[in-house]
C-alpha cells in the first residue's frame, strides 16, 4: 500500500485582516482605481504578513473584467434537483460510473483518506466531479487577479479581502504560482477552494513538502480535512436530514447542490 503523508500546512489559522477603516485600502467600482488601490492594499498586505513574493504578485495583478461580469450576473442555483443533475452531471448513474472508475485506479488512497478523516470516497469524488469535472476544468482566470479584483470591488470587498491576503501568502509560501489560473472569484485547484480556506485547511498528502491544490492528492485530502473540521462524523450517514448532510452546507450553501452530492455519493459508495 502506498505511503500517504497527510501533513497539515505549517501555518497558524488564517489571520484575517482586522485593519481599521483608516488603514484599509479604498474600494472602487470601476477599473480606473485599481492600480491606486493595489498600492494602498500592498501596505495593508504587508501589515498582515505578506512578503515580497506576494507583494510582487499583487503589483502584477490585472483588473479582471471577466470576474466582474461573472459577479454582476450571478443568479444563484434555482433548479429543481432533477434539472440540476441533468445540467451539471448528465445522469446519476453515468456520473457515478465515471467516479467509481477513478476510485478504482487508486483505492488505497481513498481508503487512507477515509481512515484519517472519516469522509468516504463517494463524497470526495462527488465534489471533485461537480466542481471541476475531476480536474478537467479548473478555471481560466489568474487567481491573484480575480481575487484582488473582487477584494477591490465595493460590492463584497469585506468578504474577499481576507481571501486576497491569503492568496498572496500562498504565493509567498510556494503554494500558488503568481500566474496560476482558477475560477472567476479566485476559487482554485481540483475542488475549487477559496484562498482563505486553502490556507487554513490545506494538507500535503503526497509528502513533497508543500500544499498544492493543483495536485489531486493534496486537493482531495484538503477537502476531506475541511469537511472533518466543519463537523463531519465518521461512519455516520450523510443523506438529507442527517448531521453530515448539514456539514455539506459548509461546502456549498445551495440545498440542491448538497442534495446532488449526497445522492451521487451514495451511488458511488454503494
Amino acid at each position: 500500500m502506498p505511503r500517504f503523508i497527510f501533513k497539515l500546512v505549517a501555518t497558524a489559522a488564517l489571520s484575517f485582516v482586522t485593519a481599521s477603516a483608516a488603514q484599509a485600502a479604498s474600494c472602487g467600482n470601476t477599473a480606473s482605481g485599481f492600480d491606486a488601490w493595489k498600492r494602498e492594499f500592498a501596505a495593508e498586505a504587508q501589515r498582515a504578513g505578506v512578503g515580497q513574493r506576494g507583494i510582487q504578485a499583487l503589483m502584477n495583478a490585472q483588473y479582471s473584467t471577466g470576474t466582474i461580469n461573472a459577479d454582476r450576473n450571478q443568479k444563484g442555483v434555482k433548479y429543481a434537483l432533477n434539472d440540476f443533475i441533468r445540467i451539471r452531471l448528465g445522469s446519476v448513474d453515468g456520473f457515478a460510473s465515471t467516479a467509481r472508475k477513478r476510485m478504482n485506479r487508486n483505492p488505497n488512497f481513498y481508503a487512507a483518506l477515509e481512515q484519517r478523516y472519516g469522509v468516504p470516497a463517494g463524497i470526495l469524488l462527488a465534489i471533485h466531479g461537480m466542481e471541476t469535472g475531476f480536474g478537467r476544468t479548473m478555471g481560466s482566470t489568474p487567481v491573484v487577479s480575480s481575487i484582488t479584483t473582487v477584494a477591490y470591488d465595493c460590492r463584497r470587498s469585506s468578504f474577499f479581502t481576507p481571501h486576497a491576503i491569503a492568496a498572496l501568502k500562498m504565493v509567498d509560501r510556494g503554494m500558488l504560482a503568481p500566474s496560476q489560473k482558477g475560477a472567476f472569484h479566485g476559487e482554485l485547484g481540483h475542488t475549487q477552494f477559496l484562498p482563505g480556506n486553502a490556507l487554513r485547511y490545506g494538507v500535503d498528502a503526497n509528502g513533497d513538502g508543500r500544499v498544492d491544490f493543483y495536485n489531486e492528492a493534496d486537493a482531495l485530502a484538503s477537502t476531506a480535512n475541511f469537511l472533518r473540521q466543519k463537523g463531519w462524523r465518521p461512519g455516520q450517514p450523510y443523506g438529507e436530514g442527517t448531521a453530515n448532510f448539514r456539514v455539506l452546507n459548509e461546502w456549498n450553501a445551495a440545498t440542491v447542490y448538497q442534495q446532488a452530492i449526497a445522492l451521487v455519493a451514495a451511488k458511488i459508495d454503494g
